[in-house]
């Protein structure tokens, strides 16, 4: 999906001829065949009336398309006459129709790349006919299987078929059966949970135990008390902190993952379609074989583990660094601790003499103190945002039985801002490579933000300085207590966080280069990373070179990937309270309105928090409390429907 759009950003700036990939090559004939674009001297460029982007579809049938390259460009109509069989998430090129009056057209003329590889499509017997329902859309799908077929299979069967050809490729489960709810929202962006024998074979022949005389040349760190700090079900610990508080030097040790994984092997190619572990309540799909993940790779207590890591020496009195030493190395991690036995540890409800690891708890506070002078000092130009995050707890048998809100503790924190030193660190050694950027909101942005804001009473006037201007609202949303609230809108108004090859900065962070170098276990962009930072350190420039030739392509298909990962553990969550809601049908919940668009949204805000629900009301304000009833529930496209009762506000 990235290739594709990254070959059509460089033809809305011109691509020269001596630079195409050869993978490009079938597709750019063809868009010169359709004098789409044009071919001026030596570049190739498209033509003024031809717009390239990503294809949105809104329930009435409507068409939107979010153009590619155009800086603050409205999205363009497209008419369901229109669509020339583009679908939802389709990359597509449009030409522009002209007219005197209202909003500009178009119509698709070439459709450069199905968004969904794969659709999922339940099976219903109607009037004796049989169809195939895509799940998200209700559209009928075409599929290569006969009548009679499909009439063998159960009700509400469900189906994953292969987008391009409509061939069936698995039978999933049924609807009623509630553990399949995690295949759907696999099977909706085509992401698989096993990896193959090949990929298993190799992460097996590494072994599980690192024998250190093996490696005369790292450095060898198993005498520092080093530990890992986790949730309480990780199962893989990808980064090992330690502190010599004497020399104010924190060592953030990464899993060598680079070690065991290589270039075009058959981990690697899986890794690579797969760019980041996607997390389930009660499971994870991992980016590599659990035999690597959660064995060798991990930073397990009371084992020898290859890292790659950061010494960083810090001043005492202005706490920047001093000295960045990067480092290939052995440590011996002494204990795995969680979040909750930290945090316990720095409020002083654990002492460290009842504990028997007094020689890390010595250490662990003075850290905790000197990140806090960290996060303060990061936070003089920087933003700390108090969105809730919701996580929801399930039975055995996978049915939601309540939802948790995580906020930031003092343990996490601890990490966090460690973390970041080595990320930071990292980024200053690149010129050209994978980094994390985060660009400033746009003007047009900002004003829509400052809009909604007024409707709740928040009135605050555009300030060009927007850190400052986030400060001010921020402070009028805690004394209305909607701190919450308004941090979500305000997030929602800046531009999502991607992987670039060159430094643009990370404005929600304040730093000026930041990229991402703490979790290649579960993150392909930092095992790019630590590729990129081995070639350098150990001068191998051809090397560097080669890996630096399709960056700009890995960049989008991460940044790609992500997204997908991501909307795959909202759609599962979705399900979730879809068949939560679908029990409860006629029963009312207290809610707070979040979404004032179009469709009216709802958030659930009861025993039970983080459902979207849809309502058929109008005359709705913008976080008012309501009580909803249920009046429908969708499972197979997830999507809870309700209307208000009562106004709580």
């Amino acid at each position: 999906m990235g290739n594709a759009k990254s070959l059509l950003l460089s033809l809305i700036e011109g691509l020269d001829a001596d630079k195409i990939d050869k993978a490009h090559a079938t597709l750019l004939n063809e868009l010169t065949r359709k004098n789409i674009i044009k071919q001026r001297k030596n570049v190739y460029k498209f033509d003024s009336d031809y717009r390239a982007g990503r294809l949105d579809i809104a329930l009435n049938g409507t068409g939107y398309l979010e153009t590619f390259g155009y800086e603050n460009k409205k999205d363009l109509i497209i008419e369901s006459k229109h669509l020339g069989g583009g679908a939802k998430g389709d990359i597509v090129i449009v030409k522009r129709l002209f007219s005197e009056e209202g909003r500009a057209k178009a119509k698709v003329v070439f459709i450069v790349q199905k968004g969904f590889s794969t659709y999922v499509g339940v099976c219903k017997n109607i009037n004796g006919t049989a169809i195939v329902q895509n799940i998200k859309t209700d559209a009928v799908i075409a599929v290569a299987a006969s009548q009679k077929s499909l009439k063998q299979l159960p009700q509400d069967t469900l189906l994953k078929i292969d987008s391009a050809a409509g061939v069936i490729k698995e039978v999933l489960g049924v609807l009623g059966d509630v553990t399949v709810d995690e295949k759907i929202s696999l099977s909706l962006y085509n992401k698989e949970e096993l990896f193959s024998a090949e990929a298993e074979n190799e992460a097996k022949s590494h072994g599980s135990v690192v024998d250190k005389s093996f490696y005369p040349n790292r450095l060898d760190l198993t005498h520092l008390p080093f530990c890992t700090i986790d949730p309480n079900n990780a199962k893989d610990f990808d980064d090992a902190i330690y502190f010599d508080g004497k020399n104010y030097t924190v060592y953030i040790a990464i899993a060598d993952v680079s070690e065991y994984v290589y270039p075009f092997g058959f981990i690697d190619k899986e890794a690579k379609s797969r760019g980041f572990s996607i997390y389930f309540p009660h499971k994870s799909i991992p980016m590599l074989p659990r035999f690597l993940s959660e064995n060798i790779c991990s930073l397990k207590p009371n084992e020898d583990r290859l890292v790659f890591g950061f010494k960083i020496v810090l001043d005492k009195i202005t706490l920047e660094p001093k000295n960045e030493e990067l480092f290939e190395g052995i440590i011996h991690s002494k204990k795995r601790y969680t979040y909750e036995f930290v945090d316990r540890f720095i409020s002083g409800k654990s002492k460290a003499e009842e504990c028997t690891d007094k020689e890390i708890l010595s250490w662990l506070l003075p850290l905790f103190e000197l990140t806090s002078k960290l996060k303060a000092k990061r936070l003089t130009h920087a933003f700390n945002f108090h969105s809730d995050e919701i996580r929801i707890n399930l039975d055995e048998a996978q049915n939601i039985i309540s939802t948790t809100v995580e906020e930031e503790t003092p343990s996490h924190a601890l990490i966090e801002d460690c973390m970041l030193l080595a990320n930071k660190a990292a980024a200053k050694r690149i010129k050209q490579g994978i980094f994390r950027t985060h660009e400033p909101p746009s003007f047009e942005k900002i004003e829509k933000l400052l809009d909604d804001l007024s409707l709740i009473g928040i009135e605050a006037k555009f300030n060009p300085d927007i850190p400052a201007l986030i400060r001010d609202i921020q402070a009028q949303a805690n004394e209305i207590g909607l701190l919450a609230e308004v941090d979500k809108l305000i997030i929602k108004s800046q531009k999502q966080a991607r992987y670039t090859p060159e430094n643009k900065g990370h404005f929600g962070l304040g730093f000026a280069a930041y990229s991402h170098f703490t979790s290649p276990i579960r993150r392909y962009s930092d095992l790019i990373l630590h590729r990129l930072l081995k070639a350098q350190i150990k001068n191998e420039v051809k090397t560097a070179k080669f890996q630096l030739e399709n960056i700009v392509n890995e960049c989008e298909n991460l940044s790609e990937l992500e997204r997908e990962a991501d909307k795959v553990a909202w759609d599962f969550a979705d399900r979730k309270f879809a068949r939560y809601a679908a029990q409860n049908i006629g029963k009312c919940f207290i809610c707070k309105v979040t979404e004032l668009g179009k469709i009216k949204v709802a958030t659930l805000d009861d025993e039970l928090k983080g459902a979207r629900i849809f309502l058929i009301d109008d005359n709705v304000e913008l976080f008012e409390k309501v009580s909803v009833q249920i009046v429908r529930s969708d499972i197979a496209s997830a999507r809870i429907t309700g209307k208000i009762i009562k106004r709580l506000d």
